[in-house]
């Protein structure tokens, strides 16, 4: 582990190689589980805001768990999360015609009808990270279900870190992604 201001970050997102294959898995992270993706505070009013324009988007499936159980929930573990369709996959999911998992919301976004890809935490996957008091936790979440993504990505050398580039510019600023970049290249990554 190492400090970037406020942030604890492993160095398993440095040390690990990943990228999506997301013809290998057809979008499982998206459907497998016990709890929908973890929503940040601040984005459970824009998931709100958005929802009219998401909409059209949705699975009918999708639409009637959303509208039953809200644009977001709160999880067994007390924290913010996207509502489930049966228990199973996120409501805000839609799949293509090879039955591939796609984001509806990310739809709308490349629509052009809304102005925010996703949460954040989907954005960053395979990357997690969790809010402490003074510090937040950054870390690389191993998922079996993401094998295919991590052969690719040593296939490809690239490690997580370059993989989420942009959700971690978002997520935590230009100057900080440079401060990984050093640490990484001081690691020979």
């Amino acid at each position: 582990m190492f400090q970037i201001g406020k942030t604890i970050v492993s160095e398993e997102i440095i040390e690990n190689d990943f990228v999506c294959n997301i013809t290998a898995c057809k979008g499982e992270c998206c459907i497998d589980g016990e709890a929908g993706a973890p929503v940040e505070d601040e984005e459970t009013q824009i998931l709100a805001d958005i929802y009219p324009k998401v909409k059209p988007f949705l699975r009918p499936e999708g639409i009637a768990a959303i509208e039953a159980q809200g644009t977001f929930v709160k999880g067994f573990d007390g924290e913010w999360e996207t509502p489930l369709v049966g228990g199973s996959e996120c409501a805000y999911v839609t799949f293509s015609d090879q039955g591939i998992a796609m984001c509806g919301i990310e739809q709308a976004y490349n629509a052009g009808e809304i102005n925010w890809r996703k949460p954040i935490s989907c954005y960053l996957y395979p990357v997690r990270v969790k809010q402490y008091q003074d510090f937040a936790a950054v870390n690389y979440h191993k998922w079996h279900i993401c094998d295919d993504a991590c052969s690719l990505g040593k296939e490809l050398q690239v490690p997580v870190y370059k993989f989420v580039k942009q959700a971690l510019i978002e997520k935590f600023g230009q100057a900080w992604y440079d401060e990984l970049e050093r640490t990484a290249n001081e690691m020979g990554r």
